[in-house]
């Protein structure tokens, strides 16, 4: 009997300094990942403040948001093989398969790589940042964020998409270095074209002088011209020069300018309709 309660009492003990080890292991890592991402992040914060414009700052910002994701992955695996060998679990056979990684990459973790060398590749480039708003395959958003394997980006909607940086063969960047407000502004044949056409230089004028939305504005509005005939209306095209990733500001703005003043000018935006001719019997 006394044996039974000295081996409990032993199993008690052992079953405590495992927990205690667990519980240090933990936080000693909790507070490594934690100094490691402020060192991290005061490093690139101090290269930050001297970048001279806004597409670096992007650029060193998304290298951060990789950095951290790529430093948290090695310290937490780190982590678990020392969880293991505290448990007492043999971790000799982890590291044996890790030998075989290799073959393993040959097979399944080929797609794993893969992500891994596009990510590395596209951040490298510069051809998509924390931010930027961008088009990927059917996917059009805001850059969320970049890791290792993944491009994450949310849509006007809220949604979330999530693709995998090795199946991005192609990148259509709207806010690189500067963006356009694009407007196709479509009025009925009958209307004064020239005069329309000085409306719209004219709002042009107004929107640049608007104290929200000036200082997002580059340029003044760059007027093209009549570009089509539609079944129901000529469309008239133009746009403005704007910050990265402010355009859609622009383009609400001015578009609900467009419509007060032809509201006010009687100008037609038409809908469609059909002419019908009869034949004379």
């Amino acid at each position: 009997m006394e044996k039974i309660v000295f081996i409990r009492q032993m199993w008690e003990i052992a079953f405590i300094q495992k927990s205690v080890k667990l519980l240090l292991t933990i936080v000693f890592f909790y507070v490594l990942i934690s100094i490691a991402n402020f060192f991290i992040k005061k490093l690139l914060a101090k290269i930050l403040n001297r970048a001279k414009n806004h597409e670096a700052k992007k650029q060193i910002q998304t290298v951060q948001t990789v950095t951290i994701s790529t430093t948290d992955t090695v310290l937490f695996i780190i982590m678990a093989f020392h969880i293991l060998s505290i448990l007492g679990i043999d971790i000799r056979p982890f590291l044996a398969a890790a030998g075989v990684a290799g073959v393993a990459i040959g097979f399944g973790a080929k797609n794993f790589v893969e992500d891994i060398i596009s990510g590395f590749s596209i951040l490298l480039s510069g051809q998509l940042r924390v931010g930027d708003i961008v088009e990927i395959g059917s996917s059009i958003g805001t850059v969320q964020k970049i890791n290792i394997r993944t491009v994450i980006l949310r849509d006007v909607n809220g949604r979330v998409h999530y693709i995998n940086n090795r199946i991005v063969d192609k990148i259509i960047n709207y806010t690189q270095e500067f963006s356009y407000a694009v407007f196709n502004i479509d009025v009925a044949y009958k209307e004064d074209i020239a005069h329309v056409i000085n409306v719209i230089k004219e709002l042009g004028e107004e929107i640049r002088q608007d104290n929200n939305l000036s200082k997002y504005i580059l340029d003044d509005l760059e007027m093209f011209g009549l570009e089509s005939f539609e079944s129901s209306s000529v469309r008239i095209k133009c746009r403005i020069k704007t910050r990265t990733s402010h355009y859609l500001g622009v383009f609400y703005k001015f578009n609900l300018m467009i419509k007060e003043r032809f509201d006010k000018e009687g100008i037609e935006i038409p809908f469609n309709q059909i002419t019908i001719h009869q034949a004379d019997n």
